[in-house]
């Protein structure tokens, strides 16, 4: 695709505009690395946004006769509107672009922003652009490509949360193992979402990243008709940048939240200890080391009842930690490392072992490898329940089946397409299948629509704790759903077996004859026996 032309605004007519922008926008990046990068790029993005609906709505008022409100707070908070000071609105930054302090007068913008806005406390960045020492003509160049994006053009189109989320799925591509900390696959957490269907109340993420998993939830409430307001939104991060991403990545789409007040340990400082919520989603770090001292947290609340988790290792440490959280009637839904589902190191199976006979697990799922930028190894999904027995109101609405002692296993190592060389991705009928699988399992078979649930040899299983506890307590699919039926082609084994010999027989006289000719040239060569 060509690059655009600096003058040409881009809409979501445009096809794939976005690989437009990331291909002239990563020109620019020069000397600064893509971890710094992405903080300008998304901060000019968020900047441009909150700009475009300061404009849409100050018009707003002018043509409903309020012009004398136009510089009144209130007028725009209560639409959920940003207000800017005069120097702090896009088209200030966009003339003033081509001077040699724009670096400062962006920063001054920001901080502008953040103390006229409570909502923005501790999102906007602190200085970054003087900070980095950014060229001024490689960052006028910038805002000219970010003043391309027409944010508002189309109120059915979420454009810029459309861009927003490629931009940080290209970094973290482009950033690899360090970058995709801060992002989870898409396609992992609309799975995640349609699985445990975080339809109202509470819902919670102790690592929130840029804040993937709750842009999803409230798609998924806006997809299936239900109303936002009825969700409350509960996060952590630990990185003060990826905080602040997440903080931004929520407010250009409106969505109200609590962070916590700073970015802080999850587990040193919990910000949200009294919580029990509906619904968490999570990716936590994979095989997080050192996450504690010796000697802190031992005896930490969160695991009270359970083996206190090693230090060298946090995947049990997030998953007591989620299950510490859930509300009476809860649902989890994260993603760990395949070695969680099987390790005993340092206690780890004991305490798998414990949430097991609790009856916790409601389902594991296999993923297949190369869905994460983060790393190609294969990962899996743990749903944890507190209501197996559908007992909650909801669940008995829903007219969910008492699966208390049991536990769902699907694996789907072989499901995904690759999008590129190196990326796999779960598409649309991927993920709804997997869902489908689970509703129906759960009894939503005639109220959703589903065909009755049936274990499929080589992709799910219903187990017995008893069957579990055969198995060591030990929770890959591939234990329980045993290995798919080989489909019958027809061609009887003799027939087989005589093309194949045929073939090996001309594989051996081929490899013979390049032998020969090996043999003949390393003799010219005077290598002869």
């Amino acid at each position: 695709m060509a690059t655009p032309a600096v003058n040409k605004h881009y809409t979501t007519k445009d096809v794939r505009f976005e690989e437009a922008l990331w291909d002239t926008a990563n020109k620019l990046r020069g000397s600064v690395e893509s971890s710094e990068y992405k903080h300008i790029v998304l901060s000019l993005i968020f900047l441009k946004f909150i700009s475009d609906t300061f404009e849409a709505q100050r018009q707003k008022l002018i043509a409903t006769g309020y012009e004398k409100h136009i510089d009144m707070v209130a007028a725009y908070t209560k639409d959920n509107v940003f207000y800017l000071p005069e120097d702090s609105r896009w088209d200030f930054i966009q003339q003033h672009a081509k001077q040699e302090d724009i670096a400062l007068k962006i920063d001054t913008a920001l901080s502008t922003i953040e103390k006229t806005n409570k909502a923005l406390k501790g999102a906007l960045p602190d200085n970054y652009f003087s900070r980095l020492g950014l060229d001024s003509s490689k960052l006028s160049a910038l805002i000219d490509v970010v003043n391309n994006i027409d944010t508002i053009g189309n109120p059915t189109e979420d454009t810029v949360g459309r861009v927003y989320e490629y931009f940080l799925g290209k970094f973290a591509a482009s950033e690899g193992k360090g970058g995709g900390e801060f992002y989870t696959p898409k396609s992992v957490v609309n799975l995640i979402a349609e699985m445990i269907e975080p339809y109202q109340g509470k819902i919670y993420d102790p690592c929130c990243g840029s804040g993937g998993m709750f842009v999803q939830s409230v798609k998924f409430i806006e997809s299936h008709n239900g109303n936002t307001r009825d969700m409350s939104i509960y996060g952590q991060e630990y990185t003060s940048t990826t905080y602040k991403l997440a903080k931004m990545n929520l407010a250009i789409r409106g969505i109200s939240s609590n962070l916590g007040d700073v970015a802080a340990n999850t587990f040193l400082k919990d910000q949200h200890e009294t919580l029990k919520a509906d619904f968490i989603m999570a990716n936590p770090p994979f095989n997080q080391k050192d996450w504690r001292a010796p000697d802190e947290l031992v005896d930490d609340p969160r695991w009270a009842g359970y083996t206190t988790p090693p230090t060298g290792n946090a995947n049990y440490a997030w998953i007591l930690h989620m299950i510490s959280k859930l509300s009476e009637h809860g649902t989890a839904g994260f993603v760990l490392a395949n070695g969680s589902m099987s390790t005993t190191t340092s206690g780890e199976g004991e305490i798998r072992q414990q949430i097991i006979e609790n009856d916790l697990v409601d389902c594991m799922i296999a993923l297949p490898g190369q869905l994460f930028y983060t790393t190609q190894i294969p990962v899996c999904l743990w749903f944890i329940s507190r209501d197996k027995a559908a007992t909650s109101a909801h669940s008995q609405k829903r007219g969910l089946r008492n699966r208390s002692g049991e536990t769902l296993f699907i694996d789907a190592r072989n499901i995904g397409s690759m999008i590129s060389r190196t990326h796999k991705e779960l598409s649309v009928d991927d993920i709804a299948g997997i869902a489908k699988t689970y509703h129906a399992w759960r009894g939503e078979a005639e109220a959703g629509g589903y065909e009755a649930y049936e274990d499929e040899e080589g992709y799910c299983k219903s187990a017995s704790l008893k069957d579990i506890k055969a198995n060591d307590y030990v929770l890959t699919p591939g234990r329980y759903v045993g290995a798919a039926a080989i489909e019958d082609d027809g061609i009887p084994f003799e027939i087989k077996m005589a093309e194949l010999s045929q073939t090996l027989y001309a594989q051996m006289q081929a490899s013979e004859r390049l032998d020969a000719v090996i043999r003949q040239n390393l003799e010219g060569l005077g290598y002869g026996e």
